[in-house]
């Protein structure tokens, strides 16, 4: 029982280490750098395979399948034979050329989608016949001379034909290497052959041309020397009688140098007394500039800070004096606008006091000042002296009317505004209890002593009087 169970454990051991490896290895896919992994079945929308150069990728089991493309380049030999040339000559170009899948991602896909089934003989079956048909249209698209001579250009023109038939199913061009050019009718080899004579002949042309270049400068070189040797004697006497003129100069100047040199002593000496005479001239003016003007400068410098000091002073005590009289108007502005506000506050709860009524407010304002108008009235006449006052009656007072003194004074009483006059004036209605005024008794004829008929006691009035109860009185 023991055993039984224990190669149970290891047959279950085994599985784990291979089973499961191998499932991994299905399902996370490696791709190595010589390969392509192609990844077919659900890959995405609109695409029927997902190519993969490198790396490691998951492929989902029964839904995906991995496959790979080799990338090892292929040779394939074309024996190309009597391709017609633009020039209608048959030409042989044997060459062979190197190809492999491309690893651009567009090339990738092409090469999955039409070469991933094909046997390596097919692969390069197919190649074949695209180079054939692209190595054919490239000769007859250029001249014998084209092909033979540039062969830069025509390995270009080979790339740019055959590459782009190739990158449609998947492959890349690495290397193309032709092997010969030869043509049945002999033409390359006529042009080989002219090309040779041609060099030759050029070739006797050049060596005549350097023998002919070699007499002539064997001429000019003897030339040169006769010319070299004359033209050195000449320079010889130019170099003797050139020394001779130069010793006469020489000579000439020195006893021009000895003159100027005599010139400059005596010059010298005239300077340096002239210079000793400034000298002393610039030491005198220091002198009477040191003694004189310095301090006259200084004193007017002192003069200067002085008053500049002065108007500074005079300059701060304004501003000083400026700000002073600021605070004091600030002060009395925040004054003046305490005031008002008090006032305001006051007789806005007047107003309230009075039932909300402006008017009856104002009339209580006015009420408060009947006290000091009666007053300032009786101060009107209070200092008047009666016993000063002479009135010229000239009439007597016969005219029934009173005496002209009595007039004088009941004229001047008139003048004075009666109260609720002064509150019309004002825009307020005196209160009731304050009296009112109404239209007094028309005017009755009175006697010679200025009484009425009926009361002879009553005075004349202007028709108006004030109508008081007992209890005002």
């Amino acid at each position: 029982m023991n055993s039984s169970l224990l190669i149970i454990t290891i047959l279950a051991g085994l599985s784990i280490f291979v089973v499961i490896p191998m499932l991994l290895s299905r399902i996370y896919v490696r791709c190595p750098s010589n390969k392509i992994l192609a990844v077919q079945g659900k890959v995405g929308k609109g695409r029927s395979v997902m190519c993969y150069h490198g790396g490691a990728h998951f492929v989902i089991p029964l839904i995906q399948q991995a496959q790979f493309l080799d990338l090892t380049p292929i040779t394939i030999s074309i024996p190309l034979q009597g391709a017609l040339s633009q020039q209608n000559i048959r030409v042989n170009v044997p060459s062979t050329f190197t190809i492999a899948i491309d690893t651009s991602p567009d090339n990738m896909t092409n090469a999955a989608v039409r070469l991933m089934d094909l046997e390596h003989d097919e692969l390069e079956s197919m190649a074949k016949e695209i180079i054939f048909g692209q190595l054919r249209l490239t000769i007859a698209s250029l001249t014998i001379e084209e092909i033979n001579q540039d062969r830069e250009r025509f390995l270009e023109a080979i790339r740019n034909n055959i590459g782009p038939e190739l990158r449609k199913i998947g492959l890349t061009l690495i290397n193309v290497n032709i092997t010969d050019i030869t043509d049945a009718s002999g033409y390359i080899e006529s042009i080989g052959k002219k090309a040779a004579s041609t060099a030759i002949n050029q070739a006797k042309i050049d060596v005549a041309e350097q023998e002919k270049k070699g007499d002539i400068g064997a001429a000019e070189a003897d030339k040169e020397r006769r010319i070299k040797v004359s033209e050195y004697n000449a320079n010889a006497v130019e170099g003797e009688n050139r020394a001779k003129a130069h010793i006469a100069q020489y000579n000439a100047d020195l006893a021009e140098q000895e003159a100027v040199a005599q010139q400059r002593g005596r010059v010298a000496e005239q300077n340096a007394a002239a210079q000793i005479q400034i000298a002393k001239a610039q030491a005198e003016e220091k002198r009477l500039i040191a003694e004189q003007v310095v301090p006259r400068e200084i004193e007017k410098r002192k003069i200067a800070i002085n008053a500049e000091a002065e108007a500074e002073k005079r300059r701060k005590e304004a501003v000083g004096e400026a700000d002073a009289i600021v605070a004091v108007k600030s002060a009395e502005a925040a004054g003046i606008d305490k005031v008002l506000n008090a006032k305001a506050e006051g007789y806005r709860k007047m107003v309230q006091a009075c039932s909300a009524s402006p008017k009856e407010a104002a009339t209580m304002l006015m009420v408060e000042k009947i006290e000091t108008i009666v007053r300032l009235q009786t101060e009107a006449i209070r200092n008047i002296q009666i016993d000063k006052v002479t009135v010229w009656d000239s009439a007597g007072g016969t005219n029934g009317n009173g005496s002209s003194t009595s007039n004088f004074m009941s004229n001047m009483i008139k003048t004075l505004p009666p109260l609720h006059e002064v509150a019309k004036m004002a825009g307020i209605e005196l209160p009731e209890y304050l009296g009112d005024m109404v239209e007094g008794p028309k005017p009755v004829s009175h006697s010679t002593n200025g009484a009425s008929e009926e009361n002879p006691s009553e005075e004349p009035t202007d028709g108006i009087h004030y109508s008081r109860s007992r209890k005002d009185v």
